[in-house]
């Protein structure tokens, strides 16, 4: 087995992990050299990494700068074992293996193209929480923390024993007053300060990551863990998702095919929710649907009609609809569960969007294009013939194929592809929206082999299309523009004055941006500072030289003590400074 040792008085250096600090919202995120309760949190992952054939990445982070470490080498078994698996399977069973908070990680990022490679979002896709349950008193503590009161004073009745649980909380059913059923979640205990924890560690890793290895830079380490505590904050609050709960139930107060769990509010805060408890199938249990009963053909297509009606009509939609989180319930009528993650497309997207579907349909290359770029962020603008190109191979890889035979989930894993080829990155938003309508796609036809979800994505796509040429809405578009023409013209004056006023009278500066040279800065600072280390230590061995032929006293066997004294220290610098450059792999 590999092994891990580490100092446990040696102090991180604060200055790393501290970038981006400021966007980590969850409470106050320390530096992670200031406290000692991350340390055997820390020493479990870097054992965990090691495990899984990662320890020289261990030695390019040069982590032993912070901790005393000693590695044993990985068995041979072991070693065997992980050389079958690809890079992005050993990292998703590391993330496994480290719990709750890394799991969510992973969940999250395999929404995120814009952030990692996609060989690696097909392996976070695989993850589900596998947590066990926390115990009940565990349980009543919370509800009283959060409301005062124990659960049996809440409800007539509370199961003790939950029959949901995740990486942030788990569900119990109980009985309101009234006989109502409802189900209650509440968080897991000390899983913020887990959270906490596991950040400080992550902004510290991403730190050292991006100092020390340079092909991580494009991925932005740092950017990737601020992106994770901004949207995890979202899901430990309860009362976001009581809220996505609310509105998604107004969005379809009058349409009898959705039904939406009621929210008590007054059972719910941050830590705690409590809402209906609804009794019905999971979409995938399809042959409990069919003995029951239920319209497979009809559920698919109402199914495909909902998640149109969210994206196109609405700009708020479901972003997580997997079979798990999709209830079927009498009349083939759809409910949802879980409204942790949700997304939101604007109009403007959404009319871009249908835009180039119609393109894409008229084989519009050039066009389909530019607005594929309006549809994205990119540093460098990249070459359009070569887009078209490939986006026209794209189309005729598609288009030409029954709808029925499209497979959604494979084209948006080519659309990817492109995105990815000519260094694009693809709005979350939008990749949410593709992925949950792909997700869709694969629930109707699991309930229907006849189903295509383009037949009821093109009734919505010309709606959108029409509404763009509609006179009151161009009469609107012409008067927000110029409304803000107006407001422009008026500020011009004010703001060339202001201008003139700081130039004038000295104030005026601009301002350079280098980008890209940190790696350079950093290698310059490593030569100064060795060859001022290599003329200190000549000077020292010069000094102990003149110190020996003077004969100064006090002396051993004849030599001058302060002479030999100097030569042990310049040959303990010596050797510091050989090992140095050994372990830095350039000679």
């Amino acid at each position: 087995m590999s092994c891990l040792t580490v100092e446990e008085n040696h102090i991180f250096n604060p200055k790393l992990g501290r970038k981006q600090l400021s966007m980590l919202s969850i409470r106050k995120i320390s530096v992670i050299g200031q406290r000692y309760r991350h340390f055997n949190r820390y020493k479990k992952i870097l054992n965990v990494v090691i495990k899984y054939g990662f320890g020289d990445l261990i030695d390019r982070l040069k982590i032993e700068q912070y901790f005393k470490i000693g590695l044993k080498i990985v068995p041979e078994e072991q070693l065997h074992q992980i050389q079958n698996l690809t890079t992005a399977e050993r990292v998703r069973k590391i993330l496994e293996e480290l719990g709750p908070t890394f799991v969510k990680l992973a969940q999250i990022l395999s929404t995120r193209p814009d952030l990692i490679p996609l060989e690696y979002i097909a392996e976070f896709t695989k993850l589900q929480d596998r947590v066990p349950v926390f115990p009940y008193e565990e349980v009543v503590k919370v509800i009283e923390n959060e409301t005062g009161r124990k659960p049996e004073e809440l409800f007539d009745k509370f199961e003790p024993e939950p029959y949901a649980a995740a990486s942030i909380g788990q569900v119990h059913r109980a009985v309101m007053s009234d006989g109502e059923e409802v189900a209650v979640k509440v968080q897991r205990p000390g899983i913020v300060k887990t959270i906490e924890i596991d950040l400080e560690i992550m902004l510290h890793l991403a730190g050292l990551a991006e100092q020390h290895i340079k092909e991580l830079e494009q991925f932005r380490p740092s950017r990737i863990v601020a992106e994770f505590a901004r949207t995890i904050e979202k899901e430990i609050d309860y009362n976001t998702e009581a809220t996505h709960m609310e509105h998604f139930a107004r969005m379809f107060i009058n349409d009898p095919t959705v039904y939406v769990p009621r929210v008590y509010r007054e059972l719910t805060t941050e830590r705690m929710l409590t809402m209906e408890y609804v009794e019905g199938i999971k979409v995938s249990e399809i042959e409990a649907l069919r003995q029951a009963g239920y319209n497979l053909k009809e559920i698919a297509g109402r199914g495909a009609v909902l998640i149109m009606k969210q994206i196109f009509e609405y700009g708020f939609f479901h972003a997580d609809p997997h079979p798990g989180n999709v209830f079927i319930l009498d009349n083939n009528v759809i409910c949802y569960l879980d409204f942790g993650m949700m997304g939101r497309i604007s109009l403007m997207e959404r009319e871009q969007f249908a835009e180039l579907l119609m393109r894409v349909v008229n084989r519009e290359e050039k066009k389909a294009a530019e607005i594929f770029l309006e549809l994205t962020d990119y540093d460098e603008e990249p070459d359009r013939n070569l887009l078209e190109r490939d986006l026209a191979d794209l189309i005729d890889r598609f288009l030409y194929l029954p709808l029925n035979e499209i497979d959604t989930g494979k084209l948006l894993h080519q659309l990817l592809h492109v995105v990815s080829k000519h260094g694009l990155s693809l709005k979350p938003h939008l990749y949410l929206m593709m992925k949950a309508m792909g997700t869709v796609e694969g629930i109707g036809r699991r309930l229907d082999a006849d189903f295509e979800i383009g037949g009821h994505a093109g009734p919505f796509v010309k709606k959108i299309q029409l509404n763009r040429l509609n006179p009151k809405r161009i009469v609107g578009d012409m008067m927000d523009s110029g409304m803000e023409l107006l407001h422009l013209l008026r500020e011009i004056p004010a703001e060339l004055r202001t201008l003139v006023k700081q130039v004038r009278d000295g104030r005026a500066k601009i301002q350079f941006e280098h980008r890209g040279l940190d790696h350079m800065i950093a290698s310059h600072e490593k030569i100064s500072n060795r060859i001022v280390f290599a003329i200190v230590l000549a000077a020292l061995i010069i000094g102990s030289s003149l110190i020996i032929h003077s004969d100064i006293p006090p002396r051993l066997g004849g030599i001058p003590v302060i002479g030999l004294f100097g030569f042990l220290v310049a040959g303990l610098m010596g050797f510091w400074l050989l090992i140095s450059i050994l372990r830095s792999g350039r000679m």
